[in-house]
């Protein structure tokens, strides 16, 4: 099993003194397996942040979303979510093809609350929960090595305004992407995707840099 804590680690802890306590937060609140609080909490998410290391050893983090439950718990050490359709760099799957080894944030803005989770992720072609996930180009599942909650302390508290119209739903057309329809990447739209936007869709990128920039629900 590998510690929790490095030299690094340790070297800071005793220079603010609180190694005693890092170790009793180790003793106390890092988990093996989710408990009924955790399952309950992961299930109804609908948003959290993805870290993986790319193969230049740099780590990235990423915003993923999804209706509440999108992230499910297969079993108390097991976690599977989709990847929708993006902007066909594939950076996160691809890091995790690469290299397993991932980190997830799940928090709630409304009530602060987080949980902080490492695991080891797979990507499995042909996955059986790809036909619960409507539009979903893959699977991860992620195979829980610790995880534990982190204190609520500095998280801003933040109302949910509404749901990204852009997620994918059962017997529902989902909108094409704002960015698709800019005329700087017309050329290079996959067959799937140009099918979808005709002439007088497009539009230019500063256009939908100014939809962005001011928040305009249609880019």
């Amino acid at each position: 099993m590998k510690k929790l804590y490095s030299k690094s680690h340790r070297e800071l802890q005793d220079q603010f003194d609180s190694r005693k306590m890092a170790d009793r937060l180790n003793e106390v609140i890092v988990k093996k397996s989710f408990d009924e609080d955790a399952i309950n909490f992961i299930n109804a998410v609908d948003m959290f942040f993805l870290s993986t290391i790319d193969h230049n050893n740099r780590p990235t983090v990423s915003y993923k979303g999804g209706d509440p439950g999108f992230v499910k718990v297969i079993d108390e050490t097991t976690l599977a979510f989709p990847s929708f359709d993006g902007n066909g760099m594939f950076m996160s799957t691809g890091n995790i093809k690469q290299n397993n080894k991932i980190g997830m944030l799940f928090i709630s803005f409304e009530k602060p609350h987080r949980l902080r989770v490492h695991g080891e992720a797979t990507i499995t072609e042909g996955d059986s929960l790809l036909k619960i996930y409507p539009e979903a180009d893959l699977i991860v599942r992620v195979k829980l090595t610790d995880y534990w909650q982190n204190c609520p302390r500095y998280i801003h508290r933040y109302k949910k305004i509404n749901g990204s119209k852009y997620v994918p739903k059962k017997n529902k057309k989902t909108p094409v992407a704002g960015w698709k329809k800019t005329d700087i990447v017309q050329d290079v739209l996959s067959k799937k995707d140009s099918k979808k936007i005709s002439k007088k869709d497009v539009i230019g990128i500063n256009d939908w840099l100014e939809k962005v920039k001011s928040g305009d629900p249609s880019a």
